[in-house]
């Protein structure tokens, strides 16, 4: 079976029953943040994005502990996805699954929005929903 087969089993039938699916709490207080790059700033093309997370664990997709997840970055999106069904990966809602607190980035130049969403082992963000401030940064 192809990796691209795999992943059809898995996600249609999370997706297709997305509203059976309970979403994990987050707890009061949880937060992620951007540690870097920072709101408004310059990078170059290929630059560091560091994740910061108060209030909860890492944990890699498809382990199940209280109070964890892994980040989702969202690039260029006016708006979030839909946070009901499990997050589709592509190349701008970039997966972190393996429990990565930082990625480098090549974007082209001109202005972007980044934006993390946390969620939990199969890709569903948590309840209420642990989101960063959309920031906008300048490709030089």
């Amino acid at each position: 079976m192809n990796a691209l087969t795999s992943f059809l089993l898995l996600v249609v039938p999370i997706t297709l029953f997305a509203a059976d699916l309970p979403k994990k709490p987050s707890p009061d207080g949880a937060e992620v943040y951007f540690i870097s790059p920072k709101d408004g700033k310059t990078v170059s093309q290929t630059f560091t994005i560091r994740f910061g997370l108060k209030g909860m664990g890492i944990a890699p997709a498809g382990i199940d502990l209280p109070n964890t997840g892994h980040h989702h970055l969202v690039v260029d999106h006016d708006e979030l996805p839909d946070l009901d069904v499990p997050l589709g990966a592509s190349e701008t809602l970039i997966h972190f699954g393996l429990g990565q607190t930082e990625t480098e980035l090549t974007l082209s130049p001109g202005k972007h929005t980044l934006q993390i969403v946390f969620a939990d082992m199969i890709h569903l963000a948590h309840s209420p929903p642990v989101i960063s401030k959309k920031i906008t940064i300048t490709v030089k």
